[in-house]
């Protein structure tokens, strides 16, 4: 079974692009979010992983990704923060925040964010043990 993914994105061009990079790589994009009806979305799909962009116009995507975080019910989510800054730009709030991993847009692949998804196994990431094919 793929991972399932949301994608929380205020780009309406990036969501299609990623959306596309990520489905052909194997991993089932179920929903989009400019980041307004994220955390029903989120709640809505329950997906196995989820990018949400740093800056999300008027909505920050670090208080998002701590938002979906205390709102989850039995395991916590997988997050991913996703950019087009550098990570050298968001590196310590990244790292004070629940999200496993930060991701610049230019570098997003499925590869990547299956290889993130295995490796955060017992941090939040559930699915890392799943066979994604």
């Amino acid at each position: 079974m793929p991972v399932r993914c949301l994608i929380v994105d205020d780009n309406d061009h990036f969501l299609r692009v990623a959306g596309r990079v990520l489905d052909r790589g194997g991993i089932s994009v179920v929903g989009v979010s400019s980041g307004l009806d994220a955390m029903a979305r989120f709640d809505e799909l329950d997906p196995d992983v989820a990018l949400v962009d740093v800056d999300l116009g008027e909505y920050d995507g670090f208080e998002l990704v701590e938002r979906l975080t205390r709102a989850a019910r039995l395991r916590p989510p997988c997050l991913i923060l996703i950019s087009a800054r550098p990570g050298s730009d968001v590196a310590d709030l990244v790292e004070q925040s629940p999200a496993v991993a930060f991701v610049a847009k230019s570098d997003l692949c499925a590869e990547l964010i299956l290889s993130i998804v295995r490796g955060a196994n017992g941090h939040g990431c559930p699915v890392a043990d799943r066979d994604p094919a």
